[in-house]
């Protein structure tokens, strides 16, 4: 069952890449445990948004915000930015796999973060790939390049690699788009596995995906000044059933975006 309990707090949040207004007050709170699907137009923001629950925006230079982005009641301009990075996983539109062996891309985070022990390393290499479904496909391979796995089984490599660290919220932004129809059938029905232990918020621009796979959907839109904004949130069913606004009506039956 889903939990109603916050995880994610957005008040009056702007964020600007030098006199650009990106995003402009948005405010939302985003349930635990549950997959939150951020839809919207090209150019909208979707991307932006979502970077800001790891602070990924930081790394572009002349990036700054005003606003608050809590979790849990906690600023996350306020957390040590790696410790946030642990507790927020990401996981990229292309996959991503570190060209290191498949065990040693799991691991990667776990050593980072100073664990040494051999059988702590294994225990938590096999936990996280059972949770992204792809144990039973590698654990005979553990020592093949995460290089040589399909798009798909890359996809589900970089989720356990995301998984290995505990997060508690998992970003995936637009994590299907490269992958055929089976591999995203995959990550789909993985998504509603990990929302059990995990909340989840993924950017997608396919609107069948978002309608199936998550609980909640917020449609972003844009302003004549190109910055994007927070048009309509709500439970997934009613927002592709029973909009509130016209213009999320308009593009969840494509007649624009």
């Amino acid at each position: 069952m889903t939990s109603t309990r916050t995880k994610l707090e957005v008040n009056d949040y702007f964020l600007y890449y030098g006199d650009f207004k990106a995003l402009d007050s948005i405010s939302v709170e985003m349930p635990e445990r549950a997959i939150t699907a951020i839809i919207g137009p090209s150019g909208c923001g979707k991307s932006t948004f979502l970077r800001s629950f790891n602070r990924m925006n930081e790394l572009i230079l002349g990036v700054r915000t005003e606003g608050a982005v809590k979790m849990e009641s906690q600023d996350i301009f306020s957390i040590d930015v790696v410790e946030l990075r642990r507790r927020v996983g990401m996981v990229f539109q292309k996959p991503n796999p570190f060209p290191k062996s498949i065990y040693d891309n799991v691991a990667y985070g776990p050593r980072a973060h100073g664990i040494r022990d051999r059988a702590q390393l294994d225990e938590i290499v096999e936990k996280s790939l059972r949770r992204a479904a792809l144990w039973n496909e590698v654990k005979d391979d553990l020592h093949k390049s995460g290089l040589a796995l399909s798009g798909g089984q890359q996809q589900r490599l970089c989720i356990a690699r995301a998984l290995a660290v505990e997060p508690e919220i998992i970003l995936m932004d637009e994590p299907a788009s490269a992958l055929d129809p089976i591999a995203t059938l995959k990550i789909e029905e993985l998504m509603q596995e990990l929302k059990e232990d995990y909340t989840i918020v993924i950017v997608t621009h396919n609107m069948q995906q978002a309608a199936r796979a998550s609980d909640y959907t917020a449609f972003f839109m844009m302003h004549d000044d190109r910055s994007g904004y927070l048009n309509e949130f709500g439970p997934t069913k009613k927002i592709f059933t029973a909009p509130e606004n016209k213009e999320t009506e308009d593009y969840i039956t494509g007649r624009f975006g």
